[in-house]
C-alpha cells in the first residue's frame, strides 16, 4: 500500500499557473502508474491525467490537453501536476492516486486506482 500526501495548491488568478506535487510513501512507487484526479463542489470526482511507470506513457481528459502536464520523478518518489491557463471551472479539490495493480498501463477510471492522497484545493478566481 502507498501512502500520498498532495502539496502545491492555492488560490490563483484565472490563465495562473500551479504546480500540484504527490510525495508517496510505503510501497514501492516506481511499480504502478499513477493518475490525478478532481472534484469540484456538489460534483462526481473525475479523472485529469494519468501517468505509466517510466513517464513516457501519459494519458488525459481532453479538456487539459496543452493546458497540464503530468510529471514524475521515481528518484523522489513524487508526481507532479503543472497547470497552466487555469479556469475558473478548474476549481477542485484535486487528489492523486496509485493504481490498484503493477504496470504501466494508465487509467481514467477512479475504480483502477487503490491509493489516495488527501487532496490539495485548488481554487482558480475570475
Amino acid at each position: 500500500q502507498v501512502q500520498l500526501v498532495e502539496s502545491g495548491g492555492g488560490l490563483v488568478q484565472a490563465g495562473g499557473s500551479l504546480r500540484l506535487s504527490c510525495a508517496a510513501s510505503g510501497g514501492t512507487f516506481s511499480s504502478y502508474s499513477m493518475g490525478w484526479f478532481r472534484q469540484a463542489p456538489g460534483k462526481e470526482r473525475e479523472f485529469v491525467a494519468a501517468i505509466g511507470l517510466s513517464g513516457i506513457n501519459t494519458y488525459y481528459t481532453d479538456s487539459v490537453k496543452g493546458r497540464f502536464t503530468i510529471s514524475r520523478d521515481n528518484a523522489k518518489n513524487t508526481v507532479y501536476l503543472q497547470m497552466n491557463s487555469l479556469k475558473p471551472e478548474e476549481t477542485a479539490v484535486y487528489y492523486c492516486a496509485a493504481a490498484a495493480v503493477r504496470g504501466s498501463i494508465v487509467y481514467s477510471r477512479l475504480s483502477a486506482y487503490r491509493d489516495w492522497g488527501q487532496g490539495t484545493q485548488v481554487t482558480v478566481s475570475s
